[in-house]
């Protein structure tokens, strides 16, 4: 008998594990129901609570403070595009506005403009038209005086009948305010090796250098106004390949510039 009551004992499997898994079941239902119900706001009461605090504190509630904070977290504003368009408006306005000169930042001013015309009738009246041209740019007015207006082949001496013409543009570059102008020297790429002249480099510096000369002549003309550079055949307008392109690159070119230039930005441009 004994016998048979052990081992049936024996057969009998161990189910202990089984209160303390129920009890984990157990607290984790409750602990869903716990986070359930914290997700869950009566706004009624939420309401209330935060007046009570506003009152109780004087002012704006921590609870109001939270709210602000949760929105600018979670979404943006809903003024920013009109943020946005107000900047674009403002941009705008400051790339229209314009220096105490009168002169635009968006392009060359209206002074100019009526430069370029007195220029255009002076070419016109002295049948110039084929060897001196003016263009306006966004880097200010451009006169371009063909070279054999201005020297024989090989030399940097103004002809006396290039003479007069400087002087009458000295005359019409002598504005007040002053204007920075840039006097640029050009040649074609024919190889130039004389005691004077080592290479093409030192003939057109050495042109601009004397058109700058007798653009000095003029008392109403200030040396500081002026910046002179060579570029030898390094920068052509035309083709070097035909007779009546490297006519055209024998140039000398006077950039007259928007009071808004400023010399460094000038010197940092040469220096390129």
């Amino acid at each position: 008998m004994s016998a048979r009551r052990k081992k049936h004992d024996e057969e009998h499997v161990d189910e202990s594990w089984l209160l303390p898994y129920a009890d984990m079941l157990t607290l984790l239902l409750a602990l869903f129901i716990i986070l359930f119900a914290m997700g869950q706001v009566d706004n009624t009461r939420y309401e209330s609570l935060k007046s009570a605090l506003n009152e109780a504190l004087g002012g704006t509630s921590i609870l109001e403070q939270s709210d602000s904070l949760e929105g600018e977290g979670t979404s943006p504003p809903e003024d920013a595009a009109e943020v946005t368009d107000l900047d674009e408006v403002n941009d705008a306005e400051n790339d229209q506005q314009t220096d105490q000169d009168g002169t635009s930042q968006e392009g060359p001013s209206e002074d100019l403009w009526e430069l370029q015309r007195e220029l255009n009738r002076y070419i016109e009246e002295q049948g110039l038209s084929d060897r001196l041209t003016t263009e306006i740019g966004m880097d200010g007015l451009l006169i371009t005086i063909n070279d054999n207006i201005l020297f024989d082949s090989g030399s940097d001496s103004l002809k006396d009948e290039a003479r007069d013409i400087v002087f009458e543009i000295s005359d019409m570059l002598a504005t007040d305010p002053p204007r920075y102008i840039q006097i640029s020297g050009h040649t074609d790429d024919n190889p130039i090796n004389t005691p004077q002249f080592q290479s093409n480099w030192s003939l057109s510096i050495s042109r601009a250098e004397n058109v700058l000369g007798f653009f000095l002549m003029n008392d109403r003309l200030n040396p500081n106004q002026f910046i002179v550079a060579g570029h030898g055949e390094y920068k052509p307008i035309a083709s070097n390949d035909t007779e009546e392109g490297r006519q055209q690159n024998r140039r000398v070119e006077i950039l007259i510039l928007p009071f808004n230039v400023e010399r460094e930005r000038l010197e940092t441009e040469f220096a390129e």
